[in-house]
């Protein structure tokens, strides 16, 4: 009998060798996903850096406590290139390989939009950071069940940026350039245009050009013909730094606006001072008090400053420990029905997110502006 005991205690104590004991159980996986290669990965590596930094915070002060139990978070990421079949494929393995119950990410509209169907089927909300066009959380008037956002939308960007370029620096003809491959882009002219002629301006020209294209003088001499006041150029800051240079070669003047493509180190490095005193729209002052702590936290850490998708994505984050706080269990389900109800304080501002549309409702938008090789924030400003 007493040998039967002791056999019984040691089957036990390696069948609780071979679960891992408690400890895994306890574990919530979220997913990340963006670009770690490529022109845009140097948003990719600072969200993917941001996250990681957040999640040993919060694991070292206790971790996170759902339904009445304590859970640590991992954090499970991929590189996409920023390549829209490659997010289609990241979200698939990360929802059926890795279970995850949320994914953060990404920052590109274009690979935020096809990934709706595995978020349904799998039932695991996602939060893009920087994606900003309409269909990434609503299509044919119908909100996608599992996408949310911690941005603000291209039709209220494309507005603030056609009210600035009118009320503000009085610009009265515009002429636009834009990536016809990118929604992004697309989307972002499409709003600044509406905007911009119920305001009373014109737009003279109209241009556009593909992803990977480095030659711009065909559309910018087109443009320079016809002698604009403004120049709207919404696309990302690779992009920006080329033709902004090649426009001040051909002895182009205008100012030159764009939307929140353009923020980035390398925009400043590469475009020089064929970018000095243009205009574009932000999601936040970087000198406002309230980023202070993280972007110090950062830095310390990682030893360069911190981008803009850093301080998204550290508000998507907010939103998801918030989620999972208020949720039943956690699973996707859960999280997702919370996110719906999300109203908190962010550092880039307040962030209510509305059941019909997974946005955030009534975030203030940043108009900066590029002085002496920094970017210089120049008043908030709410579309009309």
């Amino acid at each position: 009998m007493r040998v039967r005991n002791i056999v019984a205690a040691i089957l036990v104590a390696l069948v609780l060798i071979s679960c891992g004991g408690a400890q895994k159980a306890d574990v919530i996986k979220v997913g990340w996903f963006g670009a770690l290669t490529g022109d845009q990965a140097v948003w990719g590596n600072n969200e993917f850096n941001t996250v990681k930094m957040l999640f040993e915070e919060i694991n070292a002060a206790g971790g996170v406590t759902v339904a009445g139990k304590v859970y640590t978070l991992e954090a499970v990421g991929y590189d996409n290139k920023g390549d829209a079949q490659e997010a289609v494929n990241v979200v698939r393995r990360l929802t059926s390989q890795d279970k995850v119950i949320a994914i953060l990410g990404p920052n590109a509209s274009g690979n935020a939009i096809p990934i709706a169907p595995i978020l349904e089927s799998a039932k695991v909300p996602d939060i893009a950071t920087v994606a900003t066009n309409p269909k990434v959380t609503v299509l044919d008037g119908k909100v996608k069940p599992y996408n949310f956002r911690v941005c603000f939308i291209d039709p209220y960007q494309g507005a603030v940026a056609a009210g600035y370029a009118y009320e503000v620096l009085g610009s009265r003809k515009a002429a636009v350039l834009y990536d016809v491959s990118d929604d992004y882009s697309q989307g972002l002219r499409q709003f600044f245009v509406e905007n911009f002629k119920k305001l009373g301006g014109e737009i003279v020209a109209d241009e556009s050009f593909k992803s990977g294209d480095v030659d711009f003088r065909p559309q910018l001499s087109k443009i320079k013909s016809q002698n604009p006041d403004i120049i709207f150029m919404p696309y990302f800051f690779k992009e920006v730094a080329l033709s902004a240079n090649q426009a001040r070669e051909l002895g182009m003047t205008q100012v030159m606006m764009g939307g929140d493509g353009w923020p980035s180190e390398q925009l400043i490095s590469m475009g020089g001072a064929a970018v000095e005193g243009c205009y574009f729209v932000n999601h936040l002052d970087y000198d406002d008090p309230d980023v202070a702590d993280y972007k110090a936290r950062y830095l310390k850490k990682y030893g360069i400053e911190t981008e803009l998708n850093g301080y998204l994505v550290h508000d998507a984050v907010l939103m998801l420990v918030d989620a999972l706080k208020r949720a039943d269990k956690p699973d996707g389900e859960s999280v997702a029905k919370a996110l719906e109800s999300t109203n908190i304080k962010g550092i880039t501002g307040k962030i209510a997110i509305s059941p019909e549309t997974h946005n955030p409702e009534g975030k203030d938008a940043a108009i900066i502006k590029i002085i002496g090789g920094k970017y210089k924030f120049q008043q908030k400003y709410a579309a009309k």
